[in-house]
């Protein structure tokens, strides 16, 4: 009948928005009036198809409000990503990597350079929906996070564990999943993982004129005579592994695929405890994270695919999450 019909639109409209709500920033009721007789699964599919490069005019942008090259401060780094959140047409790319900035932390506070946190984030944009293997090897030669993370200090002889413990503690698996010496035998792996003429490029940015596009930025190197290529024990395997050795080892867990699962959980769908309560507290739909953890597995640690099953979920449609 009539009613019923009405009510089936209207129920079908609150639904879109909710989807736009979480995988974008927003919309309008014209907006989604205006897809039609677009169902909610090709919304689905055309928002996890977004494009980096989806027609914001960069050098317009940069002509004039030239502080949004990044250079060295960090309110032309803020001010440009905030423009790319409001004008993008690839809201779910913004959105996602806004989620990898969150699980991901680097700040100013010790980078002391908005170029290479835009650099990350662009990073970001480009792996958002891909393989996490292609993530976590962007993320371990991303300049931003080896100064975050003294990974640069990190010698052949002279371990420094801070980015292979926050690789396996926030990154990747969590608490409880991996031991004190896989946590060594991981900042082994990653020895000779540096920055290219750190010192140089450092005093060369803070010499550099702000405008009118930026300065220099810090580029990944690999120094093979600084590289431990001794045999290491690393999750119950044995080799001469190298940092991808390691990534590829880790991405292929239970503990991940669980871990990015409650991630994606808590930022889409609703609230999870602290990350560091995880350990010792149930997920509040343990169900909703095991079907996405397998979705992970099965798919080859796929993120597109996870987040294409979580937003045609019933758990995430539910309107106890709205």
């Amino acid at each position: 009948n009539q009613g019923g019909r009405m009510v089936s639109i209207q129920s079908d409209l609150q639904l879109k928005g909710h989807l736009f709500r979480r995988a974008g920033f927003g919309t309008t009721f014209h907006q989604i009036e205006g897809l039609g007789a677009t169902s909610y699964e090709q919304i689905v599919d055309s928002l996890l198809e977004g494009n980096v490069d989806d027609g914001i005019d960069k050098d317009l942008l940069y002509r004039h409000c030239p502080d949004f090259s990044g250079g060295l401060g960090l309110g032309g780094a803020q001010s440009y990503w905030m423009y790319r959140m409001i004008a993008s047409k690839s809201p779910l790319v913004e959105k996602m990597a806004l989620f990898w900035h969150g699980v991901f932390a680097t700040a100013y506070s010790k980078l002391t350079q908005g170029k290479i946190m835009n650099n990350q984030i662009e990073m970001f944009r480009h792996l958002a929906f891909g393989n996490m293997h292609d993530l976590l090897m962007g993320i371990s030669t991303d300049p931003a996070m080896m100064v975050w993370l003294d990974n640069d200090d990190n010698h052949k002889g002279a371990i420094n564990e801070n980015y292979g413990r926050e690789l396996l503690e926030l990154f990747s698996m969590g608490v409880g999943n991996y031991s004190e010496l896989d946590i060594k035998e991981c900042a082994r792996a990653f020895t000779g993982w540096t920055i290219r003429n750190k010192d140089y490029v450092r005093l060369k940015a803070q010499n550099d004129s702000l405008w009118p596009y930026g300065r220099t930025s810090f580029e990944f190197k690999f120094i093979s005579e600084d590289h431990d290529y001794g045999e290491k024990t690393f999750l119950g395997e044995t080799g001469n592994f190298n940092g991808e050795d390691i990534i590829r080892i880790i991405c292929k867990q239970e503990a991940t695929g669980r871990f990015i699962a409650r991630h994606l959980y808590s930022y889409f769908v609703s609230d999870e405890p602290p990350v560091t309560k995880w350990p010792y507290e149930e997920p509040i739909d343990s169900k909703a994270i095991e079907s996405l953890a397998k979705v992970y597995l099965d798919s080859g640690h796929n993120i597109k695919e996870v987040l294409r099953y979580l937003f045609n979920s019933d758990f995430f449609k539910s309107e106890n999450v709205r």
